[in-house]
């Protein structure tokens, strides 16, 4: 049986706050930076979006079904999207027009509700399953949290929503002597089959390409095939950001000449194919279960949630965050629902990380702040209001809030 290759791709962008000052509280409720959000998605659609889009579509055209893709598009990405942007949106119907594309499920804001509140984290499933549908016309079957976040009982979460495959990292320090290129399930609920990230065949594609420094450069497709063929498993599981292309390695590094090269090497040597996270699914079997008792992602060398909850800024951002909860769901303002959404996208969290070497370098590199504690004021700056609002409405509906139930982050130890 030929091995299969799952390449799949996230495309996120944050919607971006604005310069919120302390004076702001009370009088401007307006909290995004409009202009950046339209300046940075316009030079990532000429760089990546729209080129990359239209190689795929032409090795879909080339290889036809011998040729498959995976995306998920967050919520805040289609907005922005159908905003500044609608020609993307058109390139991203034309793949799945082909049949050869398939689009994963996930949190509508790129949110961390999964750790947080369950009914919230529901919601935004749903409404990610809706957007989906009303921009492309398929219906997701399988399911990719936020930063292939995943533990047990999120994973019962997720087949409690209907989906029975499941995307994560392949994190080592779960999987042991176990190899990620193999398909596993969850132990609370066997029915739900988790593909699991080869972060070293994917990091040398998404981190290591341009880097000259790097003993293997340059990447070539014969020789990532070569990597690929000699992987012990059944299944080959490639994630990155799809910024991977044109943003984060520039044109000039060769990554798009890679990428156009690969599916015909894979192809002409015949002992792998492309398939899909539910054909994948549904061709292999699981080998076994894994236990993830606490939660793992794809960021940092801990493959953990730190990058987003490590420090105490980054918990009393989260936990008063989603202390909101109780009083917003008295409310029935689409206003203030949106808001709420959108201030929960994990990249606010992210710039408050204190991480440093090595992580601390990608960490800098997607933070628009000078320090995390300047990306801190200001996110609470912006919550500061929102939370008047909140408060404002409630007193007006002339009900008292009912005590928030949300399990607060752990405080990590000084």
């Amino acid at each position: 049986m030929k091995k299969s290759i799952c390449l799949y791709f996230q495309v996120h962008q944050p919607t971006r706050l604005r310069l919120y000052r302390f004076f702001d509280i009370g009088k401007d409720s307006h909290y995004y930076d409009d202009f950046t959000d339209r300046t940075i998605l316009h030079r990532i659609a000429q760089k990546c979006y729209l080129p990359m889009n239209q190689l795929l579509l032409d090795l879909i055209k080339k290889y036809g079904k011998d040729f498959k893709v995976t995306f998920s598009i967050t919520g805040s990405a289609l907005e922005q999207f159908d905003r500044y942007e609608p020609e993307v949106v058109r390139s991203f119907k034309e793949l799945a027009d082909t049949g050869q594309v398939e689009f994963l499920a996930e949190t509508y804001y790129h949110s961390l509700a999964s750790l947080a509140n369950e009914g919230e984290f529901k919601h935004q499933v749903e409404k990610h399953v809706k957007a989906i549908e009303d921009h492309f016309g398929v219906t997701p079957k399988a399911f990719r949290n936020t930063e292939l976040i995943y533990s047990d009982g999120i994973g019962k979460q997720v087949y409690g929503m209907g989906f029975k495959t499941m995307l994560t990292e392949g994190a080592r320090h779960i999987l042991g002597w176990k190899s990620p290129d193999f398909v596993y399930s969850n132990p609370v609920q066997p029915g739900l089959k988790l593909l699991l990230r080869n972060y070293q065949l994917s990091d040398d594609i998404a981190f290591r390409f341009s880097d000259q420094g790097w003993k293997d450069w340059p990447l070539t497709a014969d020789k990532f095939l070569s990597w690929m063929k000699a992987a012990d498993g059944e299944v080959i599981n490639l994630f990155m950001d799809y910024e991977t292309f044109g943003e984060h390695q520039k044109e000039a590094s060769g990554i798009f000449d890679f990428m156009k090269a690969l599916p015909g090497v894979v192809l002409a040597d015949g002992s792998l194919e492309f398939t899909t996270p539910t054909l994948c699914a549904r061709k292999h079997q699981s080998v076994g279960e894994i236990e993830v008792p606490d939660p793992i992602s794809w960021a940092d060398e801990e493959r953990d949630v730190t990058a987003w909850l490590g420090n105490e800024l980054q918990q009393d951002a989260f936990n008063k965050l989603y202390e909101q909860s109780e009083k917003l769901a008295l409310l029935n303002n689409a206003v203030l629902w949106e808001d709420f959404g959108h201030l929960q996208e994990s990249d606010h969290l992210y710039y408050m990380s204190t991480k440093f070497f090595s992580d601390g370098e990608v960490h800098s590199y997607f933070n628009p702040y000078n320090t995390p504690y300047e990306a801190f004021i200001n996110y609470m700056n912006a919550l500061s209001d929102f939370i008047i609002r909140i408060d404002d409405a409630v007193a007006t509906f002339g009900q008292a809030p009912a005590a928030e139930e949300v399990k607060p982050a752990k405080k990590k130890k000084k």
